[in-house]
């Protein structure tokens, strides 16, 4: 497949992106992306993290598989999930699932450091490979429970979770520094909601339900 024609379909699911925010106005609370990730989105090249056989669907506005039971996550809900996040330039960020690299490319593309901790040790692999090969060096990756975190780097500004789980993970919240922010899907497998954590400066913990969504669980075992 052309790069041209790539680079007009990254462009097409972009406005997609744009035309699915306004629609989902009533559960977000506002109507846009913000326009920088957009931009980066824009830019980070999805058909690189997707399976060789899977690049003529890589910028349809869907998940996708990529082996081991996983999948990328839908263009909508990643841009939905950066953009809760409130990433800053100088943001210290975790991310939990790793999968293929992708969410962490554009993760690396807004903050200062990505420390991102994969459970499938193929999968972890494979996105080092990549990462590297396209140049994004201020992504750190690891192999292990993403439940458990990263505590040797912590704590972080923001967290965000890429994999279901029944409650906010304690272990994440004490992780979180105060001021920061986790985007997590919670619930069981047919009742998941997308989920903001704020901790305030002082450590309080408040929790807003976002909208719907449908993420594989999270695995704490190999």
């Amino acid at each position: 497949m052309s790069e041209n024609l790539l680079a007009l379909m990254q462009q097409q699911m972009v406005e997609i992106i744009g035309a699915h925010a306004a629609q989902a106005r009533e559960h977000v609370g506002k109507g846009a992306i913000a326009p920088r990730i957009l931009e980066v989105m824009a830019s980070v090249p999805r058909h690189e993290f997707v399976p060789a056989e899977l690049v003529a669907y890589a910028y349809l506005d869907q998940p996708l598989p990529i082996g081991h039971s996983k999948t990328i996550s839908q263009p909508f809900i990643i841009a939905l999930m950066t953009d809760l996040l409130d990433v800053r330039e100088d943001s210290t960020v975790l991310e939990v699932g790793t999968g293929l690299g992708y969410h962490a490319a554009i993760l690396s593309s807004l903050a200062a450091h990505i420390y991102s901790v994969e459970i499938v040790e193929e999968l972890a692999a494979a996105a080092r490979r990549k990462l590297a090969a396209l140049g994004y060096s201020r992504i750190f990756l690891k192999v292990g429970n993403g439940e458990l975190g990263w505590p040797e780097h912590a704590p972080f500004d923001r967290i965000l979770v890429c994999a279901a789980s029944e409650l906010v993970p304690a272990v994440l919240l004490h992780q979180l520094k105060p001021g920061g922010r986790m985007v997590v899907p919670t619930g069981v497998a047919d009742a998941q909601v997308l989920t903001l954590v704020e901790k305030s400066a002082g450590g309080k913990i408040s929790m807003k339900e976002i909208m719907p969504v449908r993420f594989a669980l999270l695995e704490t075992e190999s």
